[in-house]
């Protein structure tokens, strides 16, 4: 008898390009770079198979070899992402949770767990990623966060094998930006709560926020200069920031420790 999928059912909700931050952001991550083995899989989908097919293709554009499995809970989405994704190679979907079913030993190098967790209490976090994270090659990581609607805010946690989170990724469209603390509401499971006085990740977010609005003296260069300008302000008064090469992109990475819950 086949074991239960571990996990609830998500709201099911997708849309076309709404994980295209997340998604770009694993294609150049040195971890997928290096698998001997590049499967990627997509836990908790949705209700079509359109975020496993952009994955793929996106993906490819820097591992022509990668593979996706989009795992979901509910049978008939599986169904229909099968019958969506016809014809298409590198491609495949299974019922399935937190566990990650593979078959025989096979383990993925990336777990992307996007919109997920939202619906868990604080509490559930670290038992959720030490399931998936066990499922991971040596080297592998789990990709875990929230997205709006649209794929305009995004964040994300980078966590190792040992169900350790490494860093924070904030991600914006910066083209109308108001505030990057905008981002607060759209803080993985782990942080959301925490976006209070004396959290590290509300200092985080407020230095964003202030450094963004200094930086407004430099907005006739465009929001990508004053993006950059407000990223260097943020380091220069110590934040841990990483992969610098992706401020043009409205991104910015944060070691974990700098906004671990207290």
């Amino acid at each position: 008898m086949t074991p239960s999928p571990v996990g609830r059912p998500t709201r099911g909700t997708t849309g076309v390009n709404r994980l295209r931050r997340i998604d770009r952001w694993i294609a150049r991550h040195p971890v997928l770079r290096r698998a001997d083995d590049p499967l990627v899989v997509d836990l908790g989908f949705g209700a079509s198979a359109v975020t496993p097919l952009e994955l793929l293709a996106r993906l490819r554009s820097q591992r022509p070899d990668a593979e996706v499995l989009g795992l979901e809970i509910d049978p008939d989405r599986v169904a229909r992402a099968r019958e969506q994704a016809v014809g298409v190679e590198g491609v495949s979907f299974a019922r399935g949770g937190f566990e990650v079913p593979l078959p025989g030993s096979r383990r993925p190098a990336v777990i992307r767990a996007m919109n997920v967790l939202r619906q868990y209490d604080e509490g559930d976090v670290a038992d959720a990623w030490g399931r998936m994270c066990a499922r991971l090659q040596p080297d592998g990581i789990l990709v875990e966060g929230t997205c709006d609607e649209i794929g305009r805010i995004a964040t994300w946690a980078e966590v190792g094998v040992d169900a350790v989170p490494r860093s924070l990724t904030i991600s914006l469209r910066l083209a109308e930006l108001d505030s990057p603390a905008i981002a607060a509401e759209r803080l993985p499971k782990a942080l959301i709560h925490r976006n209070v006085e004396g959290e590290r990740v509300h200092e985080f977010v407020a230095s964003l926020d202030r450094e963004w609005t200094r930086a407004a003296v430099v907005a006739p260069f465009g929001p990508v200069h004053r993006w950059r300008t407000a990223m260097r302000a943020v380091a220069d008064a110590g934040w841990p920031l990483l992969r610098r090469e992706r401020w043009r992109l409205g991104e910015v990475g944060v070691a974990w420790e700098a906004v671990a819950p207290r």
